[in-house]
């Protein structure tokens, strides 16, 4: 499958919260992570989610959220992945940003080279992802 979403993360579903609206989907990703995902309970009938079952979160670089010095905050955001920068990649106006995750997954975001600067994002210092669950897309085989 080729797409155009920079984040591709396969793992195994653990947990399938369903309600009326909304189902809460928990996949355990490589290294111990875990992707949280927010998607219609339709969609989740519709795509069989169980647990057990093998899935992919996809996700678009300009939906993550970067931040530094995280420590003594607390975010809505449900998936919080801190690691270390691995690769940045600056363009005329934003920046490819790639956070290597202890696990070894990696993250990767778009934010403006203003935002590079502030956070002082450079190979090898530890930042932070945010991701809301309501961004991410479940895909199961066919």
């Amino acid at each position: 499958m080729k797409i155009s979403a920079r984040n591709r993360f396969e793992g195994t579903i653990s947990v399938v919260n369903a309600g009326p609206v909304n189902t809460e989907v928990v996949l355990d990703l490589a290294g111990g992570t875990k992707l949280v995902a927010i998607v219609t309970s339709e969609s989740a009938k519709t795509l069989g989610l169980a647990k057990g079952k093998r899935a992919v979160g996809l996700l678009k670089a300009p939906s993550v959220t970067l931040l530094t010095d995280a420590a003594n905050y607390r975010f809505s955001a449900r998936n919080q992945f801190t690691g270390q920068v691995a690769e940045l990649v600056k363009g005329a106006v934003n920046s490819e940003v790639a956070i290597r995750l202890p696990g070894g997954s990696i993250v990767s975001a778009v934010v403006t080279n203003e935002a590079v600067a502030e956070l002082q994002l450079a190979s090898g210092k530890p930042a932070t992802a945010l991701i809301k669950a309501s961004q991410v897309i479940l895909g199961v085989a066919a």
